[in-house]
């Protein structure tokens, strides 16, 4: 079946691509729309932003991606709006004059990404209160400009959002099918949760696609593509999203985006880490499911899920098991997933009357960024002891792991007075992390114990300034 969508408003069908082929690629050389660029090829530097069309509860949404890490078929049914789409026959796009008039570009080569990026904004702003400078920082944090400083590209933000132009329809095609095949390659797009489980068990050795902001490097970066795929973007049992009794379930291909708003309601600091795993771009493809699978021992979310003490939910031919975390991690970027199963969901636990949940994560820049090491807390502070406690860190080993000594010090003991030589000698118990360009062991085990000297800090002196931020 051919890859249908709608690219600047003129409905296409591709027969003749190779699925795995980057949307920036086809934009480039099938197309000849140059506007889109090309900077990192890895989904950072935000100069290949597009926009992405579709319909929700009757409403369009417009959401950015980065083209150099998406896929030919995981557009297949939505509308891609480019830098080129956006004048008309009156002239400029208002993201376009206003860029201008603020004197908002200088090479111009990130310029295209940028506005893509202001437009998707703008669109979801249409209507709304303007927005503030907070919300301007985050949808431009990942379109990458080293021409000039930002406060023009902000200034024509502001007065963009200020009186945004009215919404746009997303006209979205009809679905291709089930079945993308062409130049050697095909992909299988399932519907149901019962389809992903027989093409997995058909094909195990078929590469799972969820978002591809990791997988997506294989073709932007080596220049190869996926012979066999199975995508779980379509299969709505992998999108429920909501409490089941005392459980947060996030379904596999819930995308961090979507999931964004929900996670934030219940436990707040992993909203804030969520709005700091890669960009706006990344977060609309990124999903909770994939960043479980690839295991990572820097992986930003598992270090919370693991403090949560949260559960998989695995499904195969014989059924759905559930297991925990912490069970399911097993060593670097290795899990219990059989090969016939596929991630369904997470369970996160709803925290007990007192609990509170913190996350901190470290790394070389604030926005976009690679962990060197992330530490997430649960803790029950009662009459001045630690009543629980449960602790897990990211990049201090082979895995994301909890720190079971750290755990046995401080649980049940005086919180208000904590010897340093002991959470110093914890953590050594616990992790014996490697050396890289990103930090040092001897870095990465004083920073961690640092992490906990903060959640003192953050649990005995409340409104303490722990940010630099807020100075």
């Amino acid at each position: 079946m051919a890859i249908a969508f709608v690219l600047n408003g003129e409905r296409i069908e591709v027969a003749d691509a190779a699925p795995s082929m980057t949307v920036l690629d086809f934009l480039h050389t099938r197309r000849r729309l140059t506007g889109t660029k090309e900077g990192c090829a890895e989904g950072d530097c935000g100069a290949c932003t597009i926009a992405i069309g579709s319909q929700q509860g009757g409403a369009a949404r417009w959401q950015v991606a980065n083209s150099c890490i998406l896929l030919l078929s995981q557009i297949d049914g939505s509308e891609v709006k480019t830098v080129e789409g956006l004048a008309g026959p009156s002239g400029l796009h208002p993201v376009q004059t206003v860029l201008a008039e603020s004197d908002g570009t200088q090479c111009g080569f990130c310029t295209p990404g940028i506005v893509m990026s202001l437009y998707a904004l703008a669109q979801e702003r249409a209507g709304e209160a303007p927005v503030s400078d907070a919300d301007i920082h985050e949808a431009l944090a990942g379109n990458l400009c080293r021409c000039t400083g930002y406060r023009p590209i902000v200034d024509a933000a502001r007065a963009l959002c200020a009186a945004p132009p009215a919404a746009e329809p997303a006209r979205v095609p009809p679905v291709a099918g089930t079945r993308i095949a062409a130049q050697g390659e095909l992909h299988l797009v399932p519907q149901t949760l019962s389809e992903l489980v027989a093409l997995r068990s058909a094909y195990p050795d078929a590469v799972l696609i969820a978002g591809a902001t990791d997988l997506g490097l294989i073709p932007a970066k080596k220049r190869q593509g996926f012979p066999l795929a199975i995508s779980t973007r379509r299969v709505a049992e992998l999108k429920r999203m909501g409490w089941e009794g005392d459980q947060l379930v996030l379904g596999a291909a819930v995308t961090y985006a979507d999931g964004l708003e929900t996670v934030e309601a219940a436990f707040p600091a992993f909203g804030a880490l969520i709005r700091r795993i890669g960009s706006r771009q990344i977060r609309t493809m990124g999903t909770f499911g994939g960043n479980l699978g690839t295991a990572s021992p820097v992986g930003d979310t598992l270090p919370v899920l693991l403090a949560l003490d949260a559960e998989v939910e695995l499904a195969g031919p014989a059924g759905v098991r559930r297991m925990k975390v912490a069970e399911f991690l097993t060593g670097y970027r290795q899990t219990a997933l059989a090969r016939d199963e596929v991630i369904a969901a997470l369970r996160l636990p709803r925290l007990a009357e007192g609990e509170e949940l913190f996350a901190w994560k470290l790394s070389r820049r604030f926005d976009q960024d690679i962990s060197t090491l992330l530490g997430a807390f649960r803790v029950r502070v009662d009459g001045g002891r630690m009543a629980a406690f449960a602790a897990a860190f990211g990049g201090m080993a082979e895995r994301a792991k909890r720190a079971p000594a750290l755990e046995a010090l401080l649980t049940g003991a005086p919180w208000r007075d904590i010897p340093p030589e002991g959470i110093e000698a914890a953590m050594a118990a616990d992790f014996a992390p490697l050396s890289d360009h990103r930090a040092s062991a001897a870095y990465r085990q004083a920073a961690a114990a640092n992490l906990v000297r903060r959640l003192h800090l953050a649990t005995t002196r409340p409104g303490v300034l722990l940010e630099l931020e807020a100075l």
